[in-house]
């Protein structure tokens, strides 16, 4: 339901509990951390979802087998949070090793090889390997077409990241086209402030910015940071994503004194909420010269 502090509260409580009765390897201990890791890497917390999940992974190597499917689900987790991390390599890293694992134990159209299908995909898409990102979204769409009905959510995550290896390829309209099938599977199956269908409504805005149709980009991007502002801490990435692509595109109308307040919000999140190193600070410090530069010209 994206309500991340309800959620983390509750595993917390739970978490309290089985600390007390449980012995400090045991597996039901390793399952809550990974609950509450999950939870805040949602939240954009990720040095606290790194240690919660690490904490998993610690038991569960000391307590199972090594091609154990728990073991593969501590790595992938741990990929998922590098991933949003933006250390790339490190995420891929895990990511194949549970792969290895998922590999071993399940049949080729199992769900937990689409999900790692999926984020072995992610993570090439940002390291801008486009031909492998969507070899392996194409892999994880064909399992999920044969297991899932035409409107689970999952199939929507998929068409989305299509879209956004598309978009990232300058090939718009097959874009536009994978964003709209998921906006269609997420209206139908989500509720309307939900943070997912947020993604989809800023993927949307990047097209239509890139293809030069600015007041319908401005008008996604807006729903995206509606639903942002009401559903995510206020130093989540997603909202500093949003003001940023806001930005771009006022820049774009060469409006840029509404490009440089909106790059300037974006800043102050990424700051608070991501690592110094984290890529996507320098290059909003990079769009915010930009801008200032054009309007000392344009004076």
């Amino acid at each position: 339901m994206g309500e991340y502090s309800k959620a983390v509260s509750s595993h917390e409580k739970a978490l309290e509990i089985l600390e007390k009765i449980l012995p400090s390897n045991h597996p039901d201990l390793a399952t809550s951390y990974s609950n509450i890791g999950l939870v805040y890497d949602n939240m954009g917390e990720y040095s606290k979802a790194l240690s919660f999940n690490e904490k998993a992974l610690e038991i569960k190597q000391k307590t199972l087998p090594s091609n154990h499917p728990d073991l593969a689900t501590s790595y992938n987790n741990i990929g998922l949070v590098y991933d949003h991390m933006g250390e790339y390599s490190k995420a891929l890293l895990f990511y194949e090793k549970a792969l290895e694992i998922r590999e071993k134990i399940h049949p080729l159209n199992h769900s937990e090889l689409a999900t790692l299908y999926n984020n072995i995909g992610s993570a090439y898409d940002h390291m801008e390997e486009y031909s492998k990102a969507l070899l392996f979204y194409e892999k994880d769409l064909e399992i999920q077409l044969k297991i899932f009905p035409s409107n689970h959510p999952s199939l929507a995550t998929t068409y989305n990241n299509i879209g956004l290896v598309y978009n990232n390829m300058e090939e718009y309209s097959k874009a536009l086209s994978f964003y709209e099938k998921a906006l269609e599977i997420k209206l139908e199956t989500l509720s309307s402030n939900h943070p997912s269908l947020a993604i989809t409504y800023n993927n949307i805005g990047l097209v239509y910015g890139n293809m030069g149709e600015y007041s319908k980009a401005l008008s996604f991007y807006e729903k995206d940071l509606e639903i942002c502002q009401k559903t995510l801490p206020s130093n989540h990435h997603s909202l500093a994503a949003s003001y940023n692509n806001i930005a771009t595109v006022y820049c774009d109308m060469k409006d840029y004194s509404k490009a440089l307040s909106c790059y300037e919000r974006a800043l102050d999140i990424v700051q608070r909420g991501l690592p110094p190193t984290h890529p996507h600070i320098e290059s909003v410090k990079k769009s915010i010269e930009f801008v200032k530069d054009k309007i000392l010209k344009n004076i």
